[in-house]
């Protein structure tokens, strides 16, 4: 994937919405890792989170079963990639996991900037059940 890919990316733009959601405490640790990383952990990072998406959009494109071994194993890489990110509800004492990742999957398809990632309300129904159905097999 091009370096440049991320060009211009702002990891404050959602701030408000954050904050709103899940208190400017989650915010301020997710903002104070996220400057704490030097410019290649950053590009690193990105690149991860793109292929990831990249990943599941093929899975989706290709026709894979949700509950199969391909999606689960990016279910697997998704709930690793949750868990690597200060801030969250995962990182949290007492945070839920399974909660936690069930909701996200539903964001994912209910809200058109994160279907976008996915490759459409298509691609991110896909995810949410492959999501779902890692959480009651391996959460």
């Amino acid at each position: 994937m091009s370096q440049n890919i991320f060009e211009g990316f702002d990891h404050t733009r959602y701030k408000d919405e954050v904050e709103e959601r899940w208190g400017k405490h989650a915010y301020a640790q997710g903002d104070r890792w996220w400057r704490s990383l030097g410019s290649e952990e950053q590009a690193a990072w990105q690149e991860r989170v793109a292929r990831l998406s990249s990943d599941w959009a093929s899975a989706a494109e290709r026709g894979e079963d949700p509950e199969g071994e391909a999606a689960q194993e990016l279910a697997r890489r998704h709930v690793e990639w949750l868990r690597s990110i200060p801030g969250t509800p995962v990182n949290s004492p007492g945070g839920d996991l399974a909660g936690y990742v069930r909701g996200l999957a539903e964001m994912y398809v209910v809200d058109e900037r994160f279907a976008a990632n996915y490759g459409g309300t298509a691609g991110a129904t896909f995810v949410r059940d492959a999501l779902r159905a890692h959480v009651e097999q391996a959460l």
